[in-house]
């Protein structure tokens, strides 16, 4: 079952169970899926790492929303929007720790041979695609640039 129809069979059991919010947050998913296969010179097809960097995107929309929210003292506003990014994340890979990420970058940067900031965006190129949708990019970027500076 590919995401599209794994997030139309949830809408479906979400509209029996009458959770709003659960059901907001999957409607908003298939909105970007439905734009994504009808946007101009789409594939007419959603494969995977598609799928995933739309999740990616709408999760970081919800938790940046909430934030401000927070930051503007609109609780209730934060609290809908972090109900949503949690639904958006059951449907993402599971996310690695620091602890994980520091091996595998460490790794890309001895496999490319880097050596200094200059080598940055290889190392970020390679390091993005080995960990796709397991890892934030400000993560891996601010431990990219951590190693090379010598840390």
């Amino acid at each position: 079952m590919d995401l599209k129809e794994r997030i139309d069979a949830d809408i479906k059991a979400a509209m029996l169970a009458r959770e709003k919010d659960k059901l907001n947050a999957l409607r908003a998913i298939k909105s970007a899926i439905l734009l994504e296969l009808t946007k101009e010179g789409g594939q007419g097809g959603l494969d995977e790492a598609a799928g995933m960097k739309i999740l990616q995107k709408l999760h970081k929309q919800r938790m940046e929303s909430a934030a401000i929210y927070h930051q503007q003292g609109r609780e209730d506003l934060a609290a809908e929007e972090e109900v949503q990014a949690t639904v958006i994340e059951a449907y993402l890979p599971k996310r690695l720790t620091d602890a994980e990420i520091d091996p595998i970058v460490r790794s890309v940067i001895t496999d490319l041979g880097a050596t200094s900031m200059a080598d940055m965006g290889k190392v970020m190129g390679e390091a993005n695609k080995r960990m796709a949708g397991q890892a934030d990019g400000s993560i891996i970027s601010a431990m990219v640039k951590r190693i090379l500076a010598g840390g």
